[in-house]
């Protein structure tokens, strides 16, 4: 159940960022926002924990800076999966658009896991 609830979450924060920033551009409709947080995920399941051991050094000279990086890589392959694998979801046009798009699903998912009270 904390896997709907997180999932769902996540589509919420992403339907915001798809909103707010001009360079992410829904394709699918809902199911395209569907989609593209059950890529989001699986990215942060599989993908993100490796790319982060891999950073870590200019992670750690960059006192965490970095990390904004590998959100933005992090979003870019989940809308390449989306796109691809799922036929629907959300299109980042540049790696701008999937930084700032990074940093309001983060945000967002925070307000809505504090609210719905998912821990």
């Amino acid at each position: 159940m904390s896997f709907i609830i997180t999932w769902i979450t996540t589509a919420i924060a992403a339907a915001v960022a798809t909103w707010l920033i001009p360079g992410m551009v829904v394709t699918g409709g809902t199911m395209g926002i569907i989609m593209f947080a059950l890529a989001i995920a699986l990215v942060n399941a599989v993908v993100r924990p490796f790319l982060q051991v891999i950073s870590l050094p200019i992670t750690v000279i960059t006192l965490g800076i970095f990390h904004f990086v590998i959100n933005a890589l992090s979003i870019n392959i989940a809308s390449w999966l989306s796109l691809n694998i799922f036929g629907s979801g959300v299109y980042v046009v540049d790696f701008w658009a999937a930084l700032w798009g990074s940093i309001i699903i983060s945000i967002v998912s925070s307000i809505v896991d504090g609210i719905i009270g998912n821990d």
